[in-house]
């Protein structure tokens, strides 16, 4: 049985051959698919489970710390920026000879030295060392090895300081041992869930295009197969043979698969999922996912062909036994109008639009399953309508078959669904969080750097010293805040809120009106001001502003610590909080942007000797939020994109065994004079409408989620919007390449009815 089973598909004849090829290229192109999301998958796995050196903890240090006798080494450890990329940056002094040592170093480099990353080292070399390289004392003595970084465009540096200098910064600790853990990531949930979405996304499409593919012309093989039951096989034996036809085919696209993987690698290593690039070598399946793909995929064919000929099993006259099947029922979409239903409403009916998380959750998988279910019954529904509205041999022709076989049609599109739901909801959140996280405090901080200089801050004669030296820049204003000796006992602005720490004073206060105004008289005013420089998220800003008012209460900032400082400077040409600067001027009169960003990076820099933390600029901040969430819908595009094409595969298989299966049908309409270009038509409209009508009711649903969504974030300066013109090319473009490769297998359809060629079994 198994010989006879590879002869039939081996040896049986041009439409045995050209079935197998439509498996085999349907099959490889899934399995590329799935080893390229296996790949990336891997490689943020491994970059995740790095020794996450930068969570090394520690303790404060104290005095004995610095004694003959102590161990270990003081580190420093906080973040640095040039233009809008982050620079890890540890400064770092033994304190004996059993010193902890960075992974990816030999040894720690000496006071008067730097290791940099590679990509660090080629930055150093191309820009202005009042710019960058003045941050970090001392020379490059050598490249930080590939063990401490996550990727070949990470910028990271480690400095050499004696002991003294490393405890005169903010934040020092000491250190014994590195920590080898893995560090906790923010986003590194989020990106989980990313692929967890993708994993959805592709699997699915997946499984319908191998499916597809090993059911290709099942009628005509179930005919065969009862002729041959007929003739006393067993239902056993007719299970062998089917399955080994399943299983060869899908055993040679696994292969094919697998060869084509290499050919996309180096394309796919370039890709950024997360922000950079990922070591090459990382972006590769393990090898029991190859073992797993060649054995899996034809496990899975050989079960689905099992199950196409499960009539034939009851008797060799089963395939002749055929009931039509009931059309589906209005039913099938309560799931989805209730999913967006609880979205519109009560999923976010609490004041201040806060959403319940497990509602939500429920109204998710509601809207998810209930597009699955809807799908026959629209498509159903469509082609009814198609027949009423249009005119044409054609249309009628098409709008009947989808009418007649609703599910067997969307079948086919089914796996696309989702991913095309979840990309537009993306695309349609994404906009409107970015605009506002961009218009933070309708844009008036936009250009300011905000600064903190450490927990305890700079001494007054410090923090004096550095205040000078900014406003010496030209065209720089600087608001500095003052840390109180001791927090208010009362808040007078919120008597909810947290007692004010901070001060500021008036005179520079008055120049950035959006953080709030002192009372009449007033010198400095209190105020929670260390929310404003702390602020990692620019949606907050808005909660929290106006930080002072007419009852705030006065202060003065005589003989107190400077805890950070906010630098207004406009990132386009220097100019001061007033808006009249005075920077650099080119001989026609005009100032540069160049001069602007030179300017914030000197500033920077000098930021960084008084060890400042993270200094940005609150459109960094919103910049690295943007990035990240355009990385996230990317994604979602992508999957999108590839789960379209997929969708178009499997049409283009299911084309195919149609067109085997109504080989006869259609050969006898064209003897009766019916045109080709008409049956064309017909084959056309039978598969484009159910992959565009699919595609049409998940993008509206996706914007049926995505705008309760963005009104239950309440950002003040953010609206529902249109997705981007990435949305709508990615979704254009997968839908045109799915369009052409159904139109790829057409000129098929006029050779296999070709007049001459009208002979039956």
């Amino acid at each position: 049985m198994i010989a006879l089973g590879l002869r039939l598909s081996l040896r049986g004849g041009g439409e045995a051959v050209a079935r197998l090829a439509l498996i085999v290229a349907g099959v490889a192109a899934g399995v590329t698919v799935l080893l390229v999301t296996l790949s990336l998958f891997n490689a943020f796995q491994a970059t995740s489970a790095r020794p996450c050196w930068e969570c090394t903890t520690g303790t404060a240090p104290s005095g004995w710390a610095l004694d003959a006798t102590a161990d270990g080494a003081l580190w420093n450890y906080r973040l640095d920026y040039y233009a809008g990329q982050s620079i890890k940056r540890l400064d770092a002094a033994a304190l004996g000879p059993r010193a902890p040592v960075v992974p990816g170093l030999a040894r720690m480099p000496a006071p008067g030295q730097y290791y940099a990353s590679p990509a660090l080292a080629r930055l150093l070399a191309s820009v202005p060392p009042e710019q960058l390289g003045d941050r970090f004392p001392g020379t490059l003595a050598g490249t930080v090895g590939r063990a401490a970084l996550s990727g070949p465009d990470e910028l990271t540096v480690v400095v050499g300081r004696t002991p003294l200098e490393v405890a005169a910064i903010t934040g020092t600790r000491q250190v014994d041992t590195v920590e080898t853990g893995t560090g906790y990531d923010d986003f590194g949930d989020l990106y989980r869930f990313g692929f967890a979405v993708a994993a959805i996304g592709l699997f699915v499409p997946l499984l319908v295009l191998v499916g597809t593919a090993t059911r290709l012309a099942a009628a005509r093989r179930e005919a065969r197969f009862a002729a041959i039951r007929l003739v006393g096989a067993t239902s056993r034996q007719i299970s062998v043979i089917a399955a080994m036809d399943a299983a060869i085919g899908a055993f040679l696209g696994a292969l094919l698969g697998l060869a084509l993987f290499p050919l996309v690698r180096p394309a796919v290593a370039d890709l950024r999922i997360t922000g950079a690039r990922f070591y090459p070598d990382l972006v590769t399946p393990e090898p029991w996912q190859y073992a797993a793909v060649l054995v899996g995929v034809p496990l899975l064919a050989g079960g689905t062909a099992l199950w196409s000929l499960r009539r034939v099993r009851v008797s060799p006259l089963g395939t002749v036994r055929k009931a039509a099947p009931r059309p589906p029922r209005i039913w099938r979409v309560i799931p989805l109008l209730a999913g967006l239903g609880l979205f519109a409403g009560p999923v976010f009916r609490d004041e201040g639009h806060k959403a319940d998380e497990g509602l939500a959750a429920v109204a998710l998988a509601l809207v998810m399953v209930g597009l699955v279910l809807a799908g026959p019954w629209v498509t159903m529904l469509a082609a009814r309508l198609a027949a009423r509205v249009t005119g044409g041999a054609a249309t009628l022709l098409a709008s009947q078959r989808l009418a007649a076989d609703p599910r067997g049609a969307f079948r086919s599109v089914s796996g696309l669904v989702l991913a095309v739901f979840l990309g537009t909801a993306i695309a349609g959140i994404v906009p409107a969080v970015v605009s506002g996280q961009q218009a933070v405090a309708g844009g008036a901080l936009t250009g300011v750097l905000r600064a903190p200089l450490g927990l305890g801050g700079l001494p007054p004669r410090e923090g004096a010293e550095l205040l000078d030296r900014l406003r010496s820049y030209p065209g720089v204003g600087v608001l500095p805040v003052y840390a109180l000796a001791e927090p208010a006992e009362n808040h007078l602005i919120s008597p909810d809120g947290p007692p004010p720490r901070t001060a500021v004073g008036c005179a520079e206060l008055a120049r950035l009106p959006v953080i709030g105004t002192c009372p009449a008289g007033a010198r400095a005013v209190m105020g929670n001001f260390e929310r404003l420089v702390g602020a990692d998220n620019p949606l907050t800003v808005d909660r929290i502003l106006p930080l002072a008012g007419p009852s705030s209460r006065p202060a003065t900032t005589t003989g107190l610590s400077l805890a950070a400082v906010l630098v207004r400077l406009d990132a386009t040409n220097g100019a001061d909080a007033s808006g009249t600067g005075t920077g650099d001027v080119e001989p026609g009169g005009e100032r540069t942007g160049a001069d602007g960003a030179a300017t914030l990076e000197r500033v920077r820099t000098l930021l960084a000797r008084y060890g400042a933390d993270a200094p940005m600029t609150f459109a960094e901040v919103a910049q690295t939020r943007a990035t990240l969430f355009t990385q996230i819908e990317n994604i979602a595009l992508g999957i999108v994109a590839l789960t379209l094409l997929t969708g178009g595969c499997s049409l283009v298989v299911a084309v195919g065994g149609g067109l085997m299966e109504r080989r006869q049908p259609f050969t006898l309409l064209r003897l009766a004079g019916t045109p080709a270009r008409t049956l064309a038509s017909v084959v056309l409209l039978e598969s484009a409408l159910p992959l565009v009508l699919a595609a049409a009711v998940a993008a509206a649903a996706g914007f049926g989620v995505a705008g309760p969504m963005i009104d239950g974030l309440a950002m003040k300066n953010a609206s529902p919007a249109m997705p981007g013109p990435v949305y709508f090319a990615t979704v254009g473009a997968g839908l045109a390449a799915s369009l052409l490769v159904i139109l790829m297998a057409l000129p098929l359809l006029r050779h296999m009815t070709a007049p001459d060629n009208a002979r039956f079994e």
